[in-house]
């Protein structure tokens, strides 16, 4: 009977958001057009066809399935073709005279350009050329890539408005970066440590260890990204900032791997693990293979956004010697795991990204997605300013079920982290626990999200599991999925009910002053910034 009300639910959706029944078959004429439009170069060609990475039936189903979020047969030329990356205030300017030429005015380009002052500037032309240019202040897209006017406080906007000097907007630059919490969660104190040989301090200055099971490595090559997305919880990385994570000795990683069996996941990040080279990747990971003191590690996990912002880059025959890598790990038991990041179903519903899915798949890749729910990207406002919940989860259910037709796991929704311009992108914990219901309930048990909508603080990663009624009050259900205690994941805990508040952390406890973990979460930070200013003093 369950089965059965989940099948309903899932029917009724499909009622809202799919015209199944306009289903519009795709030829052979249909790829070669598809071909053509996106200017594929004879080495991708060959690559689509030979490795059959758009069959038609895929594409048939999934446009007749998503009419309302597909590009797949969309026709109108791309306006983006000279070069592949628009970086920096050059590549804005670039980008508003080619919109500028076309007859389109985006306004407000000075405080765009503060924005861009403020953190960065990348886009892709794969990016751009997916935004809807004829209705971009409406698109999903257009807000992810591109800065928009109240992303930054309007005093603030004022002051670099009236600057005469560039010293002097510089100023107000440097004055608003101070104030946009560029490490939240005190990431600083999750730089691992430990004693060489010879009884000298080796800091992992590209590295984070916080919870037990997951080492994070900032490879030197993986600082930039293809697009900055505007929410950027890594500002301060991406920007280049002197305190950013840089890792530059991967044995030094192994080292430490040896001494913290613990650890069962490498998660290569950034920035944007897909820029780093294939001769580095083989050089952190195939000890893994070779090396018996590194049997612990099962799992390779890559943080990348190419499969929204250039997926055409895995589609090229110059991604072969990756490809080997993946398959090589596969073979020998290690699970090789993309962490993708989509928000929305147009960033999946387009030719080059189904086909570059494909081609992980089909070399042992396992691609999961992760991403925070974010004001104007993926969750909605009516005309009165108020959460549209329905519309906001529906953008939620296609994703997962558009997921699920390519076999990509939908690994997690979490909440706007309180770092730069949080906020624009953020709304209150009340509303989001609304969506993510009815996004939950909705989809069929195997394409949900593998764990509850989180928030990410010193203490970890908090689940809000719902709401419940105590002692005739309203409260929050929360429950730790990771913790600097790992222990804290066994128990569940009460917030008192906010309808405004957006940041878990700040949630008031229920019937008591303090959470339970407070007081040895306290402990634990100052033993952590203890030991290692310790053992600094001792070299």
């Amino acid at each position: 009977m369950a089965e059965s009300n989940e099948q309903t639910l899932v029917a009724d959706s499909s009622k809202q958001s799919t015209a199944a029944t306009d289903k519009r078959v795709i030829d052979k004429a249909d790829i070669a057009m598809i071909m053509d439009r996106y200017h594929y170069s004879d080495d991708t060609r060959s690559v689509i066809e030979k490795e059959n990475l758009m069959p038609a039936g895929v594409l048939t189903r999934l446009h007749s399935s998503f009419p309302e979020h597909s590009g797949i047969l969309d026709t109108k030329e791309f306006m983006f073709t000279g070069k592949q990356h628009y970086s920096g205030m050059k590549g804005f300017r670039e980008i508003v005279a080619i919109l500028e030429s076309n007859g389109i005015d985006i306004g407000h380009i000075k405080e765009r350009e503060l924005f861009i002052d403020v953190y960065r500037f990348l886009a892709t032309k794969h990016v751009l050329n997916k935004i809807d240019w004829d209705n971009p202040h409406k698109d999903p897209l257009f807000q992810l890539v591109i800065p928009q006017p109240g992303m930054i406080r309007e005093d603030v906007v004022k002051a670099y408005l009236k600057t005469e000097t560039e010293g002097e907007r510089q100023q107000v630059v440097r004055e608003h970066q101070q104030r946009i919490n560029p490490h939240d969660g005190k990431q600083l104190l999750n730089k691992p440590w430990y004693e060489s040989e010879d009884g000298d301090l080796e800091i992992l200055r590209g590295s984070q260890h916080k919870y037990p099971p997951c080492q994070l490595i900032f490879d030197k090559t993986t600082q930039s990204c293809f697009a900055f997305c505007t929410y950027c919880f890594r500002h301060a990385q991406v920007r280049g900032d002197e305190d950013m994570f840089v890792q530059d000795d991967i044995a030094q990683v192994h080292q430490y791997l040896k001494k913290h069996k613990e650890v069962t996941d490498m998660l290569i990040t950034g920035g944007d693990a897909g820029y780093i080279p294939h001769n580095r990747l083989a050089e952190y990971v195939m000890p893994l293979i070779d090396d018996d003191e590194l049997m612990h590690i099962k799992t390779l996990r890559l943080g990348s956004r190419a499969l929204t912002f250039h997926p055409e880059m895995i589609l090229s025959s110059d991604y072969d010697p990756y490809l080997e890598i993946f398959r090589t790990l596969y073979d020998n038991g290690i699970q090789v795991v993309w962490m993708a990041h989509f928000s929305t179903p147009r960033e999946v519903l387009n030719p080059s990204t189904i086909a570059a899915i494909r081609r992980l798949r089909a070399s042992g890749v396992t691609i999961r997605s992760q991403s925070p729910i974010m004001n104007h990207i993926s969750l909605f406002k009516d005309q009165q300013g108020k959460v549209d919940v329905d519309r906001s989860a529906q953008n939620w259910i296609d994703l997962g079920l558009a997921l699920g037709m390519l076999g990509v796991g939908f690994h997690s929704m979490y909440c706007a982290r309180p770092t730069g311009e949080h906020h624009y992108f953020t709304a209150p914990l009340a509303d989001i626990e609304k969506i993510f219901s009815k996004v939950y309930r909705t989809l069929p048990s195997i394409n949900r999200p593998s764990r509850y909508i989180t928030m990410t603080s010193s203490a970890g990663k908090v689940s809000l599991i719902g709401t419940a009624e105590v002692k005739g009050e309203k409260v929050f259900v929360l429950k730790f999925n990771e913790g600097r205690n790992m222990e804290w994941m066994d128990r569940v805990y009460l917030a008192k009910y906010n309808e405004e508040e957006n940041t878990i952390e700040k949630l008031k406890p229920f019937d008591s002053e303090k959470y339970f973990y407070e007081e040895e979460l306290e402990k634990i930070e100052q033993t952590l910034e203890r030991n290692l200013q310790k053992k600094i003093d001792e070299q």
